[in-house]
């Protein structure tokens, strides 16, 4: 049988709509943390489930296209370093859980666990490292803002994903049936 090449339809639907309910939960469900252009977001943890359940590549377009409509309807233009580091944050996730075989029925808690410390590094690369080197180097912003901004959005998306995510990714994992778990009878 031939491999079909690109996203399959399945992926590509699966993109579309949950770039928009990433988009509405980034848009309208945020709360302000006083720090500037900086809230508590619970699209990171929808983004977690859609990572885990569709892999890499859906994890990062739904990131991609979700901030970046965000960013486009909100302040009228694009700040493509937090759109990217959005998206390679998707991409981590996506690839952590995929090798993790975490949706398959049977999330243990010690998978639980590893997840958060996947989902810990995938935030301290793309919010610590990528989006405020990137506010530096390409907006020349001052380093003292991107990174305040940087840390504390580490550690609001750390636990967002942490608690919300968690949770959703243990609900999904409920209606999913257990790997080996159908056996033929005699």
């Amino acid at each position: 049988m031939k491999q079909r090449k690109g996203l399959s339809t399945r992926s590509v639907v699966a993109t579309g709509i949950g770039a928009a309910v990433f988009l509405i939960l980034f848009k309208f469900v945020a709360i302000p943390t006083g720090i500037p252009n900086t809230q508590i977001n619970v699209a990171e943890a929808w983004l977690s489930l859609l990572a885990a359940i569709f892999g890499p590549i859906v994890g990062g377009l739904v990131a991609f296209i979700g901030h970046a409509l965000n960013d486009a309807i909100s302040y009228g233009s694009v700040w493509w370093t937090w759109v990217i580091a959005d998206a390679l944050f998707g991409v981590v996730l996506g690839l952590a859980v995929k090798k993790m075989n975490l949706i398959n029925g049977d999330l243990t808690t010690k998978k639980l666990v590893g997840f958060n410390v996947w989902q810990l590094v995938a935030n301290l690369i793309a919010w610590s490292v990528i989006a405020p080197l990137g506010d530096v180097l390409i907006y020349s912003e001052p380093a003292s803002k991107v990174f305040l901004q940087g840390f504390v959005s580490t550690g609001i998306n750390f636990v967002s994903v942490g608690i919300l995510g968690s949770l959703l990714l243990v609900a999904y994992n409920k209606t999913q049936v257990k790997q080996g778990s159908l056996k033929e009878k005699d």
